[in-house]
């Protein structure tokens, strides 16, 4: 059976549930989704303009296809393809996926977010054990169910790490302002506070305010 480790050194793509939710009202095909989801994967892995060969390699389509694609998706204003020039004075190109959040925004502004989370929020005051507490405090802040994976995180930074929870929770809030949506980010900034012996909630906040 794989580890957890394995999967780490694979590496996590952060999606957001608006695309899943949304795609069919901005008129897009699985096929298209999928792309959107390999350039956003490539961009947080540091390759803003992926070949369409690489692309073909990761879907069952042709570079052509692939091609016919992304000339779609700039047609239907979901991406750009745009120029660069580094400091040495040459030009790169990149695909840019802004006008896909812009878009997004207006579907996502429309929901009720404040009502479903005072929901969420209600079902969480009956919870007491402090792991599932975080585990539901991740899946409000992620938008998403977490993995058993994730959840055995969860508690092995209780149960193993003996981490304050609410230094986790401070921990996440963190990377939830910084737009990181993954644990492993959340753990980093964990073992940071350790390294500088911040135990407390209160030390954090000190700690916080003294690196602003």
């Amino acid at each position: 059976m794989a580890s957890y480790n394995n999967y780490r050194k694979i590496g996590f793509t952060t999606i957001s549930n608006a695309l899943l939710n949304y795609y069919s009202q901005l008129n897009l095909s699985e096929n298209e989704v999928m792309l959107l989801i390999q350039l956003e994967a490539s961009s947080q892995k540091g390759d803003d303009f992926p070949s369409d060969k690489f692309l073909s390699s990761k879907m069952n389509l042709s570079p052509i296809e692939i091609s016919e694609l992304i000339q779609g998706l700039i047609n239907k204003e979901i991406i750009t393809l745009e120029q660069d020039n580094n400091d040495n004075g040459k030009i790169s190109n990149y695909y840019n996926l802004d006008l896909l959040y812009q878009r997004l925004d207006k579907f996502v502004n429309d929901t009720k977010i404040s009502t479903s989370t005072k929901s969420i929020n209600k079902k969480e005051e009956g919870i007491s054990d402090p792991i599932q507490q975080l585990v539901r405090q991740f899946e409000i802040e992620f938008g998403r169910l977490l993995s058993p994976i994730e959840r055995q995180e969860v508690a092995a930074w209780i149960n193993v790490d003996h981490y304050n929870p609410e230094l986790i929770k401070m921990a996440l809030r963190e990377a939830v302002l910084a737009q990181v949506y993954n644990f492993k980010y959340v753990d980093r900034i964990l073992l940071n506070w350790q390294r500088h012996s911040l135990k407390s909630p209160d030390q954090v906040k000190n700690y916080l305010q003294r690196n602003e």
